[in-house]
């Protein structure tokens, strides 16, 4: 898409599937990474629904990858969005 570079928050929930895109793109091969940047990006904009890391905490804690512990200032993710996360997750077959 004409960037140098990643949205490296997205790694920490995906980062299998972010660094296969970041491979497909150094070798070329466009229209997989495309397919690949199309699966993750309601990932991108769901890990931003709230003030990072907020739905990324959220996100590893659904995943069993953490605890659901915070400390401040750091707030818990508005309930309102749990469902947004989860369906992108679900969507990118990251859950």
């Amino acid at each position: 898409m004409g960037a140098r570079g990643n949205i490296s928050v997205t790694a920490n929930v995906a980062p299998a599937m972010v660094a296969e895109l970041c491979q497909l793109a150094l070798a070329g091969e466009t229209q997989e990474a495309l397919a690949l940047d199309s699966k993750l990006a309601p990932v991108n904009a769901a890990l931003f629904l709230e003030s990072n890391p907020i739905p990324v905490k959220w996100a590893l804690a659904r995943m069993g990858r953490i605890g659901e512990g915070l400390r401040l200032p750091m707030t818990a993710l508005d309930a309102q969005y749990h469902s947004q996360v989860e369906a992108a997750l679900i969507g990118a077959g990251i859950l």
